[in-house]
């Protein structure tokens, strides 16, 4: 093997020769060092762009070179075909073309990946060349590849002429990716659609020859199959359904043969899904016969157990039924024919086995059943009254056999299925779920009633011998409605809520299911409490079972927070088997947390002279057992011991609220203000305050762990959230221990804590002072943290620039009555927007655009602007001219926005002066081109969207995008 040539030389100095190119061929493939690999494949794509590549390419095709070499030449060939097609003249077009015609005749044997190629390479001139300068290329390539006479022993197409089969099946791939290169081309609006044209009025030709192939008893299996995939290619342009009837209906003959069946299939399928084919109705018919013809060899496939046969030819159904529904359904002349595909698809629904082990056909078929009840019910009242009698029995037979499809395995079969098989069941049964919900609406009570009176009589007729999955189907068919559907005025509901409790619940399946109806009916429970008795037992049983961790404590959580005005007569009993479930760590950290708000609802609902006493018996265990953690020598146990206490506390005070009862107020309205008396006895911040010491010192162990000082500043944000103001007497304290902890070992949750008390208590007098002594500190450590090594903490900038935004939109006041150094916060702002991280970048313009709204009243503000403004402009021109991603043009158009609202005459200068620079912010942006942006976006002062779309355009013009298919259509 040759030396490789790059080692030891410069590659950009190598001549791109045959010899050259084919050592690094060699090194591309053969030689196992990675990094000698990656400068030969970046070598070979300079050569390949190389004016050299037109006449390197022929001499890699040559036969007596390996595959891999003749691949380079033909992808070669097409890399200039298609990306410098200017570079070869017109006079040279008709040498290539023959050259290329050669080719593919002397690679019609293959090697396949070479042949594909050089009929790609052809395709894509063909592109280039049509209409104008190559009128009939269908006709040219048939031509040129029928079998002839060889005149000469030179002649290079001699040897494949001798042979029609691979000449015919080179004809065929050259057709098929003809097609396939124009839709994957880019190619201007105008020039699409005339070269779309030009292909289709070829379509007669390609047709012809195609049916006359597939119809041949001479065409071999393979010759078939091409013409297959070449029907697929050619309908892709929307050529008329009507021009291609007759070779469609061939298609339907191949599906008897089992090497062309899946072909068939999909080639049958994207016939017929095409968007321009509901235009010709009458075809549409022809075909409704030939694919309820099918049935029988569907429902014999079905009982043998062929999931290939059933799965393709459901897909053919399916296509039909659900593309065209609303068509076929207006043929009122045929509606005995489309009731028949109609069944025909409820039995491909119906299809035997459990989903995915034993078939995975019927899972095609939901969808159809959505497009039929739209289109059904989009007709007028008169015509849906009609429709409704002849397809309502369909949908309760749908019922069924949906209700049947969900039925779990025996729990023998079902423990012997892969993880992945039960994630697949799992999701197949909430696309069930999603459909029973759908089809509610077409049948609307009377589904919940037929459901009511079948799981009635299994569980109270003796003479059933129902098995658990019959049961829990029908519970998941009620789930499945009540879940999104107001079940508030269904008479069947309070009958349901009766029999639940009948329900053995040994079986874990059927136990989880009867959990979540449970929780799926919580709303109607808080509007009929007298049944809640007989319903929380069950659930209180269900929560002591690790098995059913998350169905019963989510279902405990929504009875919770939809009924917590009147579980107070059960409050002890919830309390008193919750307790005990958290002691014993029946459940996973994440379910413990769930519970724990779930506990936080029903607090808050209690008398207000019980919460407290309640909650210091609910969390004293937890305590105590977090005392005694942080009195232990840190380490990986002990942490996650201390991290999930705190997370349950953080849980609890996020819904633990004891204003929320206030009649007219749900979970997601603030609370309102109470006074000074009433906030001082808010149990949250009694608890907070004697926990505090406590906190502190896992402060002080653990200070330099930031997950564990992110979970405890969690603990109080949770809580700060909640309360609002009732937080106001922890304030002081807290202020003073982040500020503590930030000088100390700086960490964002503890400025996104702040953030949150500047939002809620920086208008406040009695507050204003900590608050502004807890932001002094922050800001004088951020700083002399960004002097030392800014780079290092993108999370800290995002931080620090939210919460600065914060100040200056809640209260501004705060920086004229401070020591803060205003003219470093700016530079950092300006820092920040260099960033790669794009949420600091986001959260730096968020600042700046605070900031400037406030300059005109504000001197320290305005003083800074006047003297560097200049540079935030030039930086934000900067970042949208490749600086920082495209997807925050928004971000920084709202700031060069903010300038010119606020300083109109200075933002003229800056951006004029700043624009002047050669080459900035990008070479690939002309000085008229930056002249416009800049009057465009001058003229602008209050549409933003106008101003972003400025910006955009301008960022694409300076990446050299512009044209390129991003700005286009």
């Amino acid at each position: 093997m040759e030396s490789a040539p790059i080692p030891g030389q410069n590659p950009v100095e190598l001549e791109f020769t045959q010899e050259n190119i084919e050592t690094a061929l060699y090194q591309l493939y053969f030689d196992p060092d990675m990094e000698r690999k990656n400068v030969a494949q970046k070598w070979l794509t300079q050569a390949q762009a190389s004016a050299q590549a037109w006449q390197f390419c022929w001499a890699l095709l040559s036969p007596d070179k390996i595959p891999e070499v003749q691949f380079f030449g033909a992808s070669t060939l097409h890399i200039k075909i298609c990306r410098h097609w200017g570079d070869l003249p017109a006079e040279q077009h008709e040498d290539l073309r023959m050259q290329l015609l050669s080719h593919i005749l002397c690679f019609s044997s293959g090697p396949k990946m070479v042949l594909t190629r050089l009929c790609v390479a052809l395709a894509s001139m063909a592109l280039n060349l049509i209409p104008q300068a190559w009128s009939e290329p269908v006709a040219d390539m048939v031509r040129a590849f029928q079998p002839q006479k060889p005149d000469s022993q030179d002649n290079p197409g001699a040897k494949a002429s001798q042979e029609p089969h691979v000449h015919c099946l080179a004809l065929l791939e050259l057709l098929t990716v003809l097609p396939e290169e124009f839709q994957s081309g880019r190619l201007a609006r105008a020039r699409r659609t005339q070269l779309r044209e030009a292909l289709a009025g070829e379509w007669t030709m390609v047709c012809g020859m195609l049916r006359q192939l597939l119809q041949s008893q001479d065409s071999s299996v393979q010759v078939k199959e091409k013409v297959l995939r070449c029907l697929s290619s050619w309908v892709g342009l929307d050529v008329p359904l009507g021009e291609s009837q007759e070779l469609v209906q061939d298609c339907f003959a191949a599906l008897s043969d089992p090497g062309l069946f899946d072909t068939a299939v999909e080639t049958i399928v994207t016939a017929i899904t095409q968007p321009d084919c509901q235009r010709f109705a009458n075809v549409l018919l022809s075909l409704m016969p030939m694919v309820l013809g099918l049935y029988d060899q569907l429902k014999t496939a079905a009982q043998d157990g062929d999931m290939e046969t059933t799965h393709g030819i459901c897909r053919i159904a399916v296509a039909l039924g659900e593309t065209h529904s609303r068509v076929l359904l207006e043929q009122l002349d045929h509606w005995q024919e489309y009731l028949a595909l109609v069944n025909m698809i409820l039995f491909c629904t119906g299809i035997p086995g459990h989903y995915p082990v034993n078939e995975t056909t019927s899972s095609l078929t939901l969808t159809f059943w959505y497009t039929l009840q739209d289109d059904i019910l989009s007709f007028e009242e008169e015509k849906q009254t009609v429709y409704l009698q002849v397809y309502k029995p369909v949908y309760f037979q749908l019922v069924d056999v949906l209700l049947l499809k969900s039925h779990y395995p025996s729990q023998e079969e079902y423990t012997s299925w892969s993880s992945d098989d039960k994630e697949q069941f799992r999701i197949y049964r909430v696309d069930i779920s999603d459909t029973l919900m759908y089809v509610y609406e077409m049948l609307g009570a009377e589904l919940l009633s037929n459901l009511y009176d079948r799981l009635g009589r299994l569980l109270m007729d003796p003479q059933q011998s129902a098995v658990w999955q019959d049961i829990e189907a029908l519970l998941f068919g009620f789930q499945s409605i009540a879940e999104t559907i107001d079940v508030n005025y269904s008479d069947v509901i309070p009958g349901l809520i009766g029999l639940i409790p009948r329900i053995n619940i040994s079986n874990v399946m059927l136990a989880d299911t009867v959990m979540y109806t449970i929780g799926s009916l919580a709303e109607w429970l808080a509007d009929h409490p007298v049944m809640l008795g007989g319903i929380l037992p069950m659930v209180l049983r269900g929560l002591v079972k690790a098995e059913l961790s998350v169905s019963s404590i989510s279902t405990l959580k929504r009875i919770c927070r939809e009924c917590r005005q009147d579980l107070a007569p059960y409050a002890q009993d919830i309390l008193t088997v919750s307790q005990d479930v958290l002691v014993k760590e029946i459940h996973e950290s994440s379910q413990c947390m769930w519970l724990m708000q779930a506990l936080g609802f029903l607090l808050s609902a209690l008398p207000a002279e019980e919460i407290l006493g309640r909650l210091h018996s609910l969390i004293s265990p937890h305590i105590q057992q977090l005392d005694s953690l942080v009195r232990l020598e840190p380490d990986p146990a002990t942490k996650q011991g201390i991290m999930s206490i705190l997370g349950l506390l953080s849980s609890l005070f996020t819904t633990l609220d004891v204003n929320r009862h206030v009649d007219g107020l749900d979970e997601e309205e603030p609370s309102p203000r109470l006074t000074a008396a009433q906030s001082i006895q808010n149990p949250v911040v009694v608890v907070l305050q004697q926990v505090f010491p406590l906190i502190q010192t896992i402060i002080s162990k653990w200070l330099h762990d930031s997950e564990v000082v992110e979970a405890v500043c969690g603990v109080f944000d949770k809580s700060v959230r909640t309360l609002l103001h009732d937080f106001g007497p922890m304030v002081a304290q807290l202020s003073e221990m982040l500020g503590q902890i930030y000088s100390t070992y700086p960490q964002a949750p503890a400025l996104d804590l702040t953030r949150q008390m500047v939002h809620i208590f920086a208008g406040e007098e009695q507050h204003m002072s900590d608050v502004r002594s807890l932001v002094e500190v922050l800001t004088s450590t951020t700083l002399s943290v960004f002097q030392q090594g800014p780079r290092d903490h993108p999370d800290i900038a995002e931080s620090f620039m939210n919460l600065h935004a914060q100040i200056l939109k809640r209260s501004p006041d705060l920086y004229p009555s401070t020591q803060l150094d205003v003219k470093a916060l700016f530079y950092l702002g300006i820092l920040s927007i260099k960033f790669p991280e794009t949420p600091t970048v986001k959260a730096a313009c968020l600042f700046f655009t605070e900031f400037l709204s406030h300059c005109k009243d504000m001197p320290a503000l305005n003083d800074v602007l006047q003297t560097d403004g200049k540079i935030l402009t030039e930086t934000v021109l900067q970042a949208v001219g490749g600086g920082s991603s495209r997807s925050l043009a928004e971000n920084f158009s709202e700031v060069l926005l903010s300038l010119n609202r606020h300083s109109p005459a200075l933002m003229s200068q800056w951006l004029t002066e700043t624009l002047l620079t050669p080459g900035f912010p990008s070479a690939h942006v002309t000085t008229e081109q930056k002249h416009t942006f800049s009057q465009q976006i001058l003229r602008e002062q209050t549409n933003k969207r106008r101003v972003k779309e400025t910006v955009k355009e301008f960022s694409l013009l300076c990446r050299g995008l512009q044209g390129a298919g991003f700005s286009e259509c």
